[in-house]
């Protein structure tokens, strides 16, 4: 199957746009295809047109009751969800737990005094270090 553009001049047919979901008659050779830049149409003989055009408004007579249902459904719903969604979205932020993932929390919470903790750390280690060397010497 061959794609035309709009705007290109056609022979007399029928010419199917799946952008827009109508079938566009042309009833003189030479004019140009109506729509958009960039609207491909496809070319539909006679015999098949008189099977597309009964198809495509059966499928239209079909999904218009449910598109409106759907709509109307929507419509319903879109205020309740604006007011939980933002809801949610503040209980969320208020319930996150204050820690990360693979976060050390040995080093201390952020904004400690780490002047006093480091030395007494250091003292503790040096009297490690000094009892290894004494048993290290005793051996």
């Amino acid at each position: 199957m061959t794609t035309i553009e709009a705007g290109t001049q056609v022979k007399k047919g029928y010419y199917f746009s799946a952008k827009s979901w109508t079938l566009q008659p042309m009833p003189r050779d030479g004019e140009a295809l109506p729509g958009a830049a960039g609207e491909k149409y496809i070319y539909i003989p006679l015999l098949l047109a008189f099977i597309v055009a009964p198809l495509m408004g059966a499928a239209f007579l079909m999904f218009l009751p449910f598109i409106g249902f759907y709509l109307f459904a929507s419509a319903l719903v879109r205020p309740f969800a604006r007011v939980f969604g933002t809801a949610g979205a503040e209980v969320a932020a208020t319930m996150s737990p204050g820690w990360v993932p693979g976060e050390a929390h040995l080093a201390g919470k952020p904004g400690e005094d780490k002047a006093t903790g480091d030395a007494k750390s250091t003292d503790g280690l040096e009297q490690v270090a000094d009892e290894v060397a004494k048993r290290r010497e005793n051996k």
